[in-house]
């Protein structure tokens, strides 16, 4: 390897802000920052946003979209049915679209 044209790999610990973990991982990331770790040993301290810890995936507080009601109510509006045939007058009706397609209602 050529000298002095790669980037210092030292040991960094990386703190989650929102929750107070830390980890001790390598890495080339630098930061004026250290903390003092479990070892006693100073390291550098990169603090983050968001790590496993808080992340809502990981912890398992994710929430899910209900997206097949989401497309139904798309079709029902929108009237793309089976056969594309308008299938609910009520909507119909919200819609403001008659028999005679001017988008108009009588009144």
């Amino acid at each position: 390897m050529k000298k002095d044209i790669h980037p210092d790999y030292r040991p960094v610990v990386f703190q989650d802000v929102s929750t107070g973990y830390s980890f001790l991982t390598r890495s080339t990331v630098e930061t004026d920052r250290t903390i003092q770790w479990e070892d006693g040993k100073e390291y550098p301290l990169l603090t983050l946003e968001i790590s496993s810890a808080s992340h809502p995936f990981y912890t398992g507080t994710q929430r899910l979209l209900d997206s097949a009601g989401r497309v139904e109510r798309f079709e029902r509006r929108y009237a793309r049915g089976k056969g594309g045939e308008k299938s609910d007058p009520a909507v119909e009706a919200e819609a403001g679209t008659g028999d005679d397609g001017a988008g108009e209602t009588a009144g």
